[in-house]
């Protein structure tokens, strides 16, 4: 019989890492200069912006097949903090027109890969070693 709680982990590891692969996807055709201007401005080697394809492409697809699920989702964890930093420090107070926090999407992702770090993969992992 199915246990209901490794049906959850698995939909929300598939649904983690297809959405996070989508912005990987766009950097890999679009690539990480933007990234790479805003870690200059910050007073870090614009080089770490290759950093953000383990982040959205790599680490997605460990998590959708469920490989070294927890590490992975560290990984997308930090990678949205560096977003957060980086990208959406101004809106990390604001709300949205309708009422919602104004990087609720951000924020979805961030507590997702943190809840998916401390519960890990579930058994329809490819890795048992990590669940």
């Amino acid at each position: 019989m199915v246990k209901s709680d490794d049906t959850g982990k698995l939909v929300l590891r598939v649904a983690l890492g297809v959405l996070i692969l989508l912005h990987g996807i766009a950097k890999i055709h679009g690539g990480v200069g933007f990234i790479s201007g805003m870690l200059s401005s910050a007073g870090l080697p614009g080089a770490l912006a290759y950093l953000v394809y383990i982040g959205e492409v790599v680490t997605p697809v460990l998590l959708i097949i469920g490989l070294y699920t927890r590490p992975a989702a560290w990984i997308v964890a930090i990678n949205m903090l560096v977003a957060f930093w980086l990208v959406h420090a101004k809106d990390l107070f604001v709300l949205g027109k309708q009422g919602g926090w104004a990087l609720e999407l951000q924020g979805m992702f961030l507590f997702a890969a943190i809840a998916l770090a401390f519960m890990g993969g579930s058994r329809f992992a490819l890795s048992s070693k990590y669940n």
